[in-house]
């Protein structure tokens, strides 16, 4: 038999206990991911504390698929920061830098202008309609660190999501058929 045989054996022999066991084991590692991510999101005070660079625009600092780990304070944004934002009206965060910082007011809240390093112009194009700067909540974080070319897996999943479906699906079948 081939190796597909052995795997439909594999099922068929499996008894109840077993299955049950397994299921468990896989709920258990989908809920410890949740909770590292949940605590992530407390310690760093970002909604997203990790995000995967999607584009060009900001190289050479940071390319396509390098991941990004954003920290988000109580401090003042500042020019020159690398910050991750979101745009009312768009669901995918950006990442570019800090070119302007304008100050409203005595509070000390500030609006920034964004503009990637590899792009000609700043941001305002990309911005909401009528939209000029970008307030704190529109900000996620700060970049504070990177993993060069680890996003990738990720670009491919979500460009390509068949190879998505098969590694569920191989990862399903691994989880299913092991022995312990």
């Amino acid at each position: 038999m081939g190796m597909i045989g052995e795997t439909v054996d594999s099922i068929k022999s499996l008894q109840i206990r077993q299955v049950l066991t397994q299921a468990v084991s896989l709920g258990m590692i989908v809920t410890s991911a949740l909770i590292i991510w949940k605590a992530l999101m407390c310690i760093t005070g970002s909604e997203s504390p990790v995000v995967v660079v999607l584009s060009g625009s900001m190289e050479p600092g940071f390319k396509r698929g390098d991941i990004l780990f954003l920290h988000m304070s109580k401090e003042p944004i500042r020019a020159g920061e690398i910050v991750v934002f979101n745009v009312d009206g768009r669901e995918i965060p950006i990442v570019h830098r800090v070119i302007k910082v304008h100050e409203r007011g005595d509070n000390g809240e500030v609006d920034v202008l964004t503009k990637g390093d590899n792009n000609y112009g700043d941001d305002r194009l990309l911005y909401a309609h009528g939209q000029l700067w970008l307030q704190r909540h529109h900000i996620m974080g700060r970049a504070v660190g990177f993993l060069p070319y680890v996003g990738w897996v990720t670009i491919i999943m979500t460009e390509k999501p068949i190879i998505k479906y098969i590694l569920i699906g191989a990862l399903g079948l691994l989880v299913i058929t092991s022995k312990e």
